[in-house]
């Protein structure tokens, strides 16, 4: 399997409405004028580092993750270009773009672009970062405002450069209304969709998540499964499930073909994010089997 929306990080150095996130202890942070439950509370250090990640990762058979980026972490370039240079079959990369010019891209696979907390919401006055992009063959992985707020200038975008992959995160703000435009973009031979925070858009719902399974499937009939990635949002999602709990759900789920899983979960990202060679990880049982 492919994690197309993961986050890292070393120390977390973010901002939220003008106010600073940092650790604190058990895996909590200060999150503007509140404490959160950032990480699962035995990252009691708050390092959110790859190994950690990767640990997940083999006991739950995901063999690649795509690691974004978000304001609220602080950027992570620097860290992410060495996690890319010490585990280059397994990881993908974006440098975070902040409004301030063209990120340095060096040793980075994508870019991304916060949509949704933008200062200037229009993405057409953002052009230059998408040619880019597209000028160095890397993705655009961007998690956009709610319902269709920006989805007629993403359009434009994508049509003006065809060859750039473009990656529509959080399923499209699914919970919120008019989340069906930003799937239909999908049906763009270049953009595609990604699931990372579908457990948190749903958790009032929890486990096993009736709703996202069929909300996958509304997806799904309005652009193809072909065009649909798996994300888990690791770590944050993982404060109210476990990584496994992430994915299973969809994997258990009777209402989606074996074949449709295959690529929901793995085939899709595997062409779109340009991994090769991933690892053959064996089942591990754990001790509640």
């Amino acid at each position: 399997m492919i994690d197309a929306h993961a986050h890292l990080w070393l120390e977390q150095h973010g901002v939220v409405d003008g106010l600073p996130v940092f650790a604190l202890s058990g895996g909590r942070s200060r999150f503007g004028r509140e404490i959160r439950q950032m990480l699962p509370p035995a990252m009691a250090d708050g390092i959110n580092s790859a190994e950690r990640f990767l640990a997940h990762m083999d006991f739950s058979r995901v063999g690649g993750a795509v690691i974004t980026q978000e304001y609220i972490d602080g950027n992570q370039d620097a860290y992410l270009r060495a996690v890319r240079r010490t585990w280059p079959e397994r990881f993908r990369v974006c440098a975070l773009y902040e409004e301030s010019g063209v990120p340095d891209t060096e040793g980075m696979d994508g870019i991304k672009i916060c949509g949704s907390r933008l200062k200037e919401p229009d993405l057409l006055r953002h052009a230059a970062v998408f040619a880019e992009a597209d000028r160095r063959g890397l993705f655009i992985s961007i998690d956009m405002a709610d319902g269709a707020l920006q989805t007629e200038a993403l359009r434009e975008l994508a049509l003006s450069h065809p060859a750039l992959r473009i990656a529509v995160g959080h399923f499209g703000m699914v919970t919120r209304p008019g989340w069906e435009e930003q799937i239909r973009l999908a049906r763009l031979p270049n953009v595609f969709i990604e699931s990372g925070g579908i457990t948190w858009l749903f958790n009032a719902e929890y486990y096993p998540f009736p709703s996202a399974v069929r909300a996958i499937l509304t997806a799904r009939d309005l652009c193809g499964i072909g065009k649909l990635m798996w994300g888990s949002d690791y770590p944050r999602t993982m404060t109210a499930v476990t990584y496994r709990m992430s994915w299973d759900f969809i994997d258990k789920s009777s209402l989606l073909t074996e074949e449709e899983k295959r690529l929901f979960l793995h085939e899709n990202a595997y062409g779109f994010y340009h991994f090769k060679k991933l690892p053959d990880l064996p089942l591990i049982r754990h001790m509640a089997e």
